[in-house]
């Protein structure tokens, strides 16, 4: 099992979610985060003063997926997110040791 947590643009998040529903990925957890990479934030203009904004908005994805759906779903998160401009995100792939259905008590991949 992999826990993947991605990083997209917050508009994304609809096409994303779809696209993933589609391939069968049922559970997902959305987090809105703010962070900056490459692309460095941005300037903008209030009131006539310019100000940086260094935090970008982002939508943070995690999901809890068995090893042979990962391929899958790392095409399709990276498909449905990409535009093609700075600041598309991250996806990382971690390693998942248990998970539990509090509910029934399922484990491992059955819980997911």
């Amino acid at each position: 099992m992999k826990l993947v947590a991605a990083i997209i643009k917050p508009f994304k998040l609809d096409e994303v979610k779809d696209a993933l529903h589609e391939i069968g990925i049922e559970g997902i957890t959305v987090s809105e985060v703010k962070g900056f990479g490459r692309q460095k934030g941005h300037t903008e203009l209030y009131r006539g003063a310019e100000y940086v904004v260094d935090f970008i908005p982002k939508v943070k994805l995690e999901i809890a997926v068995a090893d042979e759906l990962l391929p899958k779903m790392l095409e399709t998160i990276q498909n449905a997110a990409k535009t093609g401009r700075i600041g598309d995100g991250k996806i990382f792939v971690l390693p998942l040791e248990e998970a539990i259905r509090i509910r029934t008590g399922e484990t491992g991949g059955e819980a997911i």
